[in-house]
């Protein structure tokens, strides 16, 4: 079992930054591959970035690619999304998300995931 506690959302600007963290507990964090995922009122799921287990393979969706950056830090069982140039469409509550899994297809996939964070709120005002 490993258990995700999301942090960092809040109300910002147009053109704003955020930093989110993933904090993670249970099993080994580092035998896990890392995802971001968002979800707006009425909408599905959608995929944001993920990391590998060492962080060597990282994967942006189109929409948020040279504005996010996903990074991992092992030692402190942490993952974390900076989010710059942020856009009043980046609203939504923000979900990691733990998996074994390591294609890059799968890791876009909300069903690889095993675990899930509660979420954090990001509200960006225009």
């Amino acid at each position: 079992q490993v258990q995700l506690v999301e942090s960092g959302g809040g109300l910002v600007q147009a053109g704003g930054s955020l930093r989110l963290s993933c904090a993670a507990s249970g099993r080994t964090f580092s035998d896990y591959s890392m995802g971001w995922f968002r979800q707006a009122p009425g909408k599905e799921r959608d995929f944001v970035a993920a990391i590998s287990w060492g962080g060597s393979n990282i994967y942006y969706a189109d929409s948020v690619k040279g504005r996010f950056t996903i990074s991992r830090d092992n030692a402190k069982n942490t993952v974390y999304l900076q989010m710059n140039s942020l856009k009043p469409e980046d609203t939504a509550v923000y979900y990691c998300a733990a998996t074994h899994n390591f294609n890059r297809g799968l890791l876009a996939v909300v069903g690889s995931y095993d675990y899930w964070g509660q979420g954090t709120q990001v509200t960006v005002s225009s």
